[in-house]
């Protein structure tokens, strides 16, 4: 059996988009992103205004539109790389063993401890070794009260979230993110320079474009991938003192370079500087304002988009977070969990829908560029993903899961990975590289 539906105007609006599309069959088999929430259709939107931001660029370069079906399996299969992604042979764990739920006094708390330095925060805190087992971490939390965790982890650098009913989130000051627009939109620079730079082809319509990549994880990682799909030469940055995951990498780096620089010291600023300024667009990843501390200048002319986990204002707005936790402390993972105890969507889905966004978001910017509006910075935020997926009628779907099949991957020597969410496209235009592997400059020199 097959499932379809429509991704149309009025299913963007009840998401949260704003921006209309031309309406795109969803085709795919029954039981993909299995949820309580309505997942999949929430994904068909997110890669739909992908596909609706490339055609809309262009028509703008006079192109004809491609107006693609949206291949749900596909789209399944990206969402859930993670959990296809084999690296020889063998399957990748998503969390390491002291990130998780665990019983607190009163309730329950998530832990996100995948970064070595978060799970030093983590340990330090509850006076536990950098060794410990996740049975020792969850003595320690057993008696502590979820709302106290919480607080002294956001002190600390550490991460840990009280898990709450929907209603309880939106009690909290910081649930007035769900209240803004499902993407943020503001300021506006001259968009020729965007212009002049692209050098597009129907399929690749951002060949041309220069995009510094300060993104890490999921969210960040599949947004610059996306323009990297679509043409654009992406370059990724990572700081030598916190180095990424190497299977989060091969998961979500394909089509760009890598390289490692130091902007804590004077030459590596200087030289990141000079990226920025050579570069069209900048997708950031940190916390709000942490491209301002470091001392990065975005110039005129830069159009740029950020995500975040909790919004940009309020109590929480300066906060660490990753998908998980936002599940946890907005009421998903209560309602997707069973006899009392958490659980969780199928696949991080916040953070690719994140992703897909943010990435739609920055194609229209660039068709701004190229009619001659001014093209603004934009920016999404997990937790306003998440109200909008609360927000939809709750899913009905077949006992049976469906997991995708063969069709949606990808094999390169010992890494296989899940296909590209769009259709039009067969696979990526290289595999992730290692980390690090590229020099800190420009492919190509203007």
């Amino acid at each position: 059996m097959a499932s379809s539906f429509l991704v149309d105007d009025a299913l963007r609006h009840a998401v949260g988009l704003s921006l209309p599309g031309v309406d795109r069959d969803a085709i795919g088999p029954t039981g993909l992103l299995a949820s309580r929430f309505a997942v999949l259709e929430l994904a068909a939107v997110a890669v739909g205004a992908v596909e609706d931001a490339a055609d809309r660029l262009r028509v703008a370069l006079g192109y004809e539109p491609v107006h693609a079906v949206l291949d749900l399996e596909r789209i399944a299969a990206a969402y859930q790389s993670d959990r296809l992604l084999r690296i020889d042979g063998a399957a990748v764990d998503a969390f390491a063993p002291l990130s998780g739920f665990f019983p607190a006094a009163g309730g329950w708390v998530r832990t996100h401890a995948n970064y070595p330095h978060h799970r030093r925060r983590l340990s330090a805190m509850l006076g536990i070794g950098d060794d410990a087992t996740r049975a020792e971490l969850a003595s320690a939390i057993a008696s502590r009260s979820a709302v106290d965790l919480e607080s002294e982890a956001a002190g600390v650098g550490a991460l840990v979230v009280a898990v709450r009913t929907a209603v309880a989130w939106t009690s909290t000051p910081q649930a007035i993110v769900g209240d803004g627009p499902l993407v943020g939109r503001h300021g506006g620079s001259a968009g020729s320079r965007i212009a002049s730079a692209l050098r597009p082809t129907r399929l690749h319509p951002l060949r041309g474009l220069r995009v510094l990549d300060l993104t890490r994880v999921i969210a960040g990682p599949v947004a610059t991938r996306t323009l990297a799909l679509l043409g654009a030469e992406v370059l990724r940055i990572d700081p030598p003192q916190v180095p990424e995951i190497p299977w989060q990498h091969a998961d979500t780096g394909q089509g760009k370079r890598t390289a490692t620089l130091d902007a804590s010291t004077a030459s590596g600023l200087a030289t990141l500087q000079s990226l920025a300024d050579e570069a069209h667009v900048l997708v950031t990843g940190y916390r709000p304002h942490a491209i301002e501390r470091l001392g990065l200048v975005p110039q005129a002319g830069l159009v740029t988009g950020s995500v975040d986990a909790w919004g940009t204002t309020g109590p929480w707005g300066d906060r660490r977070g990753f998908d998980s936790l936002v599940q946890a402390a907005t009421g998903i993972a209560l309602i997707e969990g069973a006899d009392g105890a958490p659980g969780a969507l199928p696949a991080q889905a916040l953070d690719h829908t994140s992703g897909y966004l943010l990435a739609a978001s920055l194609i229209d910017e660039v068709a701004g560029g190229v009619e001659g509006r001014t093209a603004g910075d934009v920016h999404v935020s997990l937790a306003r993903v998440g109200a909008a997926l609360r927000g939809l009628p709750r899913a009905t779907h077949d006992a049976a899961v469906a997991i995708p099949g063969e069709r949606c991957l990808a094999d390169h020597g010992a890494v296989q990975t899940a296909r590209p969410a769009l259709s039009g496209f067969d696979d990526y235009p290289f595999p992730a590289r290692g980390l690090g592997s590229a020099e800190p400059r420009w492919r190509t020199r203007r």
